[in-house]
């Protein structure tokens, strides 16, 4: 099984690769939670077109979106792909924020993940991304980036909650770690480990069972 001590070293090979990744991107915590549910099946650069336009027109705000009509949001988002779909989930979690008194009240909630599971739309995924990088609480956020990953170099085909124990249990309860690992976990994905991976210049083809 996979050791503490392997994950750290893939940790800073990685860190040592990539340099530090500084994310979420986000001027606020609701505008991260926004980018969370519009990165969904599309590319970041999309998602910042789509964030960009919220903001010129003063959208980035759980009351702005819940009194906004659906086809003004979804103007302003389509550069995100299923616009309609993501423009019902914004209007239910500005709701849920709303009826939880508030953004840092909505956060700070013991139950948090499960009641962002509870809302339509929004599956662990982009739960684990709010709850880890708008609460900072260390949750682990496994994408399909990561589980590709951990297939070929350790050739492990986990299920998303137990790759998602896997890490938890044997790394420190640290949220910068967690947000900094799955960054650069991101990014190797982008850059090597794609679907049709580029091995050759893969910091872990080393490591990596597929090699």
């Amino acid at each position: 099984m996979t050791s503490t001590e392997e994950l750290l070293r893939i940790f800073e090979t990685l860190k040592y690769e990539f340099g530090k990744q500084y994310w979420w991107p986000a001027e606020s915590k609701f505008e991260m939670m926004v980018g969370a549910i519009l990165t969904q099946n599309v590319n970041w650069s999309n998602v910042e077109k789509a964030i960009d336009n919220l903001k010129n027109e003063d959208m980035i705000d759980p009351s702005k979106i819940k009194s906004a009509g659906l086809k003004e949001i979804q103007g302003a988002i389509k550069p995100t792909g299923f616009y309609k779909q993501k423009s019902r989930r914004l209007k239910r979690l500005a709701n849920a924020i709303l009826d939880n008194g508030g953004i840092e009240n909505t956060l700070d909630r013991d139950d948090l993940r499960g009641r962002l599971l509870n809302i339509k739309g929004i599956g662990p995924e982009t739960a684990d991304s709010i709850v880890l990088y708008a609460a900072e609480k260390p949750v682990f956020v496994i994408d399909a980036y990561t589980q590709r990953i951990m297939k070929r170099v350790f050739s492990l085909n986990m299920r998303y909650k137990e790759l998602q124990e896997l890490f938890e249990n044997r790394l420190p309860k640290d949220v910068d770690l967690f947000k900094e690992y799955h960054a650069l976990l991101v990014e190797l994905g982008k850059k090597y480990c794609k679907k049709s991976p580029n091995c050759s210049y893969c910091p872990l083809k080393d490591r990596c069972e597929r090699s």
